[in-house]
């Protein structure tokens, strides 16, 4: 146990104690943070309070502490040096700050005493005039927040997924921002969520276009299995979509499941809510998957089948072929005691047998199908 301890007073150096205070770090002294911070503001009984705009997260923190209520602070790919100040402030963990910078991080949910960490994949689908075999179908980004009981970080990856409408919506419903950081997180949620079905519903189109033109009848001078391509590519795309929606069930589940002190119990039921829309769209995105495999293997059998017709249709023509080869080649040798050799007719008699039997030939093969 001592070992446990010791290890965790190492790898948590600079977690914020209950009795600390939050004017430990100053950072209104650190240039750097401003160019993250999009956003900072206090909030008390559902409103955002005024002349906040411009507030440091310090100034911010030591409202909430004097005031009550709790701070919102929204930053936007920040750096080390730019993250450090913040993570001082609040006591945030050092392995969460780590994910928060570098990003690239599968989506998931921890704990860290009394800070919840959260992180989202936010996808947006990317539109296009006409999907190709290395169009770009769908483009992610990340959202990180930190959850205390007086704060909440956010912390956003990629030029999608702004919070900026998010927190607008926010302010005009202050019932539900009165719950607290709780409320915000799940707003989070439910607006990444709510992207999802967006997403898959235009998903859903391209796949439908593309299972048409597979299952069409091609333009003339477009071979079968000229669709491989673009089937690949949209594949591509859907693995990863399921990469966004399939590790958030688990996170999802905890939160409208399993009690927390972080989360306000009335909060807890909307989760539910979120829950539920990202299972299916989680049954969507897999249905998907298993949809485009169907098609690439139709795709892939139908070019099968048009190389059998045209190698049955050579094979016909040749066996056709071979029929005068043969007759001229036998008449080509220098024998001068051949049947016919010296008969008058016989030059007309060997092109009529030709003729009959490349006739009979051809006209069989093009009862069977052949031809």
């Amino acid at each position: 146990m001592s070992m446990i301890r010791d290890l965790r007073a190492a790898v948590r150096p600079s977690l914020r104690k209950s009795n600390t205070p939050y004017n430990s770090y100053d950072t209104t002294r650190d240039p750097t943070v401003s160019s993250a911070v999009v956003d900072c503001a206090v909030y008390r009984d559902g409103r955002r309070l005024a002349a906040d705009a411009c507030q440091t997260p310090h100034e911010a923190m030591l409202r909430v502490r004097e005031e009550g209520g709790f701070a919102w602070i929204g930053l936007h790919e920040p750096t080390e040096e730019e993250f450090a100040g913040i993570a001082r402030e609040f006591g945030l963990h050092p392995l969460a700050v780590e994910d928060a910078v570098h990003a690239h991080q599968r989506p998931k949910l921890e704990r860290y005493d009394d800070t919840l960490f959260t992180v989202f994949k936010t996808i947006h689908y990317v539109e296009h005039a006409e999907l190709t075999a290395t169009s770009e179908v769908v483009e992610t980004g990340e959202v990180m927040c930190f959850t205390g009981r007086d704060f909440v970080i956010t912390v956003r990856h990629g030029g999608q997924g702004s919070l900026r409408a998010l927190r607008h919506r926010l302010q005009d419903d202050p019932e539900l921002l009165s719950k607290g950081p709780s409320a915000v997180l799940h707003s989070i949620a439910d607006h990444v969520v709510d992207g999802y079905i967006a997403v898959a519903a235009s998903v859903q189109d391209d796949i439908d276009e593309v299972e048409i033109d597979v299952f069409s009848t091609p333009a003339k001078g477009s071979p079968r299995g000229s669709d491989a391509g673009r089937i690949y590519q949209l594949k591509r795309e859907v693995l990863e979509f399921k990469r966004a929606v399939s590790p958030l069930l688990r996170p999802m589940q905890l939160l409208s499941e399993r009690p927390m002190r972080l989360i306000d119990p009335d909060i807890q039921n909307y989760f539910r809510d979120v829950a539920d829309h990202l299972a299916r769209v989680h049954e969507e995105v897999i249905g998907f998957d298993e949809l485009l495999n169907s098609i690439l293997q139709a795709n892939l059998a139908q070019a099968t089948v048009t190389q059998n017709e045209d190698m049955r249709k050579i094979t016909s023509w040749a066996a056709i072929i071979a029929v005068p080869t043969m007759i001229c080649g036998v008449y080509g040798m220098n024998f001068e005691h051949m049947p016919e050799l010296r008969w008058t007719y016989g030059y007309p008699m060997v092109l009529g047998v030709i003729g009959v039997v490349c006739f009979s030939i051809h006209r069989t093969l093009k009862r069977n199908g052949w031809l």
